[in-house]
């Protein structure tokens, strides 16, 4: 229980941008950071290396791992099904909490802060993969998103302003869910979702988002 705990609060830094891809995390720091031993530490990083978040490569170390475009690929065909079903069939969809959150990302840009952007609209997501009314679903979703912020990352270092495209398109499907349109919600979702896929994928290709390690030494 203590290593699912440890590897769900990384997770989290993760999701939060705390660490970014290829980074190294120390053994030591780590497990002072999350007061948790390091054998419980240990247990954490396998649990995070079976997510994909992580990777330990032996006499090298843990490393925060860095998209590579199959992966990109393989995360957003996984939220292309996931969530637009979520938002058409969902029983639990709890509206106000979209709206909530495009609000957040919309004053964020209008502040430039394009980070809380990005956190708003991961916040967007959520609540709409919340809507399903399923704890595991929820907690796939977590995994997914801490992925996915890595992906973001990468994004960030050629366009500053990455997630300010996704606000207006957030904006959109959170309009169409008020007015009673869920099913033309999820369509334009998934139209986004797969849209975004690919951008994303020839960007990572483009900055060369394969596995960048540092050589032994």
């Amino acid at each position: 229980m203590r290593a699912l705990s440890v590897a769900t609060a990384i997770r989290r830094a993760v999701s939060a941008g705390e660490y970014f891809p290829g980074e190294k995390l120390n053994e030591v720091t780590t497990s002072e950071r999350f007061s948790v031993s390091r054998n419980t530490l240990r247990e954490g990083f396998a649990l995070l290396d079976a997510d994909g978040i992580i990777e330990r490569i032996p006499n090298r170390g843990v490393f925060i791992a860095s998209p590579t475009p199959d992966s990109v690929g393989d995360l957003y065909r996984a939220r292309a099904v996931i969530e637009p079903a979520a938002l058409w069939w969902g029983p639990d969809l709890d509206t106000a909490a979209l709206d909530a959150a495009v609000r957040d990302a919309e004053d964020a840009v209008s502040r430039q802060d394009y980070s809380a952007a990005g956190l708003a609209n991961q916040r967007f997501h959520r609540a709409v993969v919340a809507a399903a009314g399923s704890p595991l679903l929820d907690d796939e979703t977590d995994r997914l998103l801490a992925r996915m912020r890595l992906v973001f990352l990468q994004a960030e270092k050629v366009r500053h302003d990455f997630h300010r495209q996704f606000v207006p398109v957030n904006r959109e499907i959170a309009d169409l869910v008020s007015g009673g349109r869920r099913q033309d919600a999820a369509t334009r979702l998934r139209e986004s979702l797969t849209e975004t896929g690919l951008q994303l994928r020839e960007l990572v290709e483009t900055v060369g988002g394969n596995r960048r390690l540092p050589a032994p030494s």
